[in-house]
Formats: C-alpha cells, structure tokens, sequence
C-alpha cells in the first residue's frame, strides 16, 4: 500500500453543493481525502461528485453499496466511468463472500475498495436486535467480517477505533483501515456510540481518519484540520 502523506479524511456530508464546493476548496491542502457519501451523492448525482473531485483531493465515495452480486459489479463498474475516478469506493461486508468477491473483481484495481464491518453507531446491544450472534461481541464481528473481506480480494476496511488491535491482529499491517468515529479531545461525540481521538486510532493502526463535523463545523476547517494532523 502507498504512504499515505495526510491520513485526514474528511467527511462533507451536506446536501448544499456551494458549502460542500467552499469547503473542498478551502481545505486543499490541508486534508488526505474528501469524502462524500449518500447524503450528498443522492442530492447532487454525478454532476456534484465531480464538481468536487475537480478541487483536486482524492476522493471517497462513501455508498455503501450492497446488494446481489451482480448488482454491486454493475453499480461499482458505473461508478467508476466516472471522469475523475474515486480513489476510495465501498460496499458492505455483510453482502457475503460472493458479493465481495464480484465487487473487487469488478473493481480490479482501479481504486482502493473496501467493506464496512460494523457502523460506529452501533454497540452490542444494537448487534443483538439485528440478530447478531448474541455470544460475539461487537469487535468479535467486526473482525470475522474483516477477514472475510480480505479472503474475498478486498483492500481493507471501514471500523470503528475500538476494533483496530484485533483487525490489525487478524488482518495484518497492509490491510487498509479507514476509521471513522474520530473525535478530537473535547468534541461531542453526537450520533456515534464507539468513539476514539485521532492521535489513539492513529497508535491503534488506523490509516485514514474519517473526521466530519469536528473540521467542518469548526469556525476555520482548514485551522481545524491542521491542528489535528499537528496532534499526531
């Protein structure tokens, strides 16, 4: 896997394409990775994402696509035919072996593809509602789905922080992770349950941090985004 030189993602999840534009410029420069996810992508289509990708970062599209298989090869195959291509694309590990297998086979190598295991803003509990197996826990499935996606030719994977040691342990230092779930020292944790600042998931094995309204609430994004790559 390449060097990443800034391990900052930042997520621009707003469906006002003039702030989502202000905010890629502003932050040239300062971040790894934009990401756009559904919230963007379903308001502004293709004609959004590359009004974005045109400020020049690398970008995430962050679809979580996950469906049959063939669905998911034909999805990410359109995906792709996009002028300027997403450096990063994902889909659902929960998908199953043959899904993920159709998704990196379609993929090919074109951009770095990985699979969510767990949402941040799920715990045991949650896992338990759903029909998880009730004797694993939350790291228990995030990992088995890890390694089921590395099995299947996928890059790495989207966890939670609380998660990377075992990932790391079961998956090895070359298997991606992109970690969302980052808050620095004093941020709200809102809507997320499983949680870590940027310095500890970094020393955990993260290699991206998905950071969103601690840099894009800030009264400065690019002053926010700087003081938490100076952190680490």
């Amino acid at each position: 896997m390449p060097e990443i030189k800034n391990p900052i993602c930042v997520a621009i999840d707003t469906p006002d394409l003039e702030r989502a534009s202000f905010l890629a410029q502003s932050l040239k420069g300062y971040v790894g990775y934009l990401k756009v996810g559904m919230e963007f992508f379903y308001a502004h289509g293709q004609a959004g994402y590359m009004e974005m990708a045109r400020h020049g970062v690398p970008m995430f599209l962050d679809l979580k696509l996950h469906d049959i298989p063939n669905t998911v090869a034909n999805g990410l195959n359109a995906l792709m035919q996009l002028e300027i291509a997403p450096a990063i694309i994902n889909v659902h590990a929960t998908g199953g072996p043959a899904m993920l297998k159709a998704a990196s086979d379609a993929i090919d190598g074109r951009a770095k593809l990985i699979a969510v295991t767990i949402l941040t803003s799920l715990d045991d509990d949650d896992l338990k509602a759903a029909g998880f197996n009730p004797q694993l826990n939350t790291c228990a499935h995030a990992t088995n789905l890890a390694k089921l996606a590395q099995t299947n030719g996928i890059d790495g994977i989207v966890c939670s922080p609380h998660d990377l040691q075992s990932i790391r342990s079961a998956c090895g230092k070359d298997f991606l992770t992109v970690v969302p779930g980052i808050r620095p020292q004093g941020v709200d944790v809102q809507d997320q349950k499983r949680v870590a600042t940027p310095k500890s998931a970094i020393e955990n094995g993260a290699d991206i941090l998905v950071i969103g309204r601690a840099i894009t609430g800030a009264d400065n994004a690019a002053v926010a985004a700087q003081r938490i790559l100076e952190s680490l």
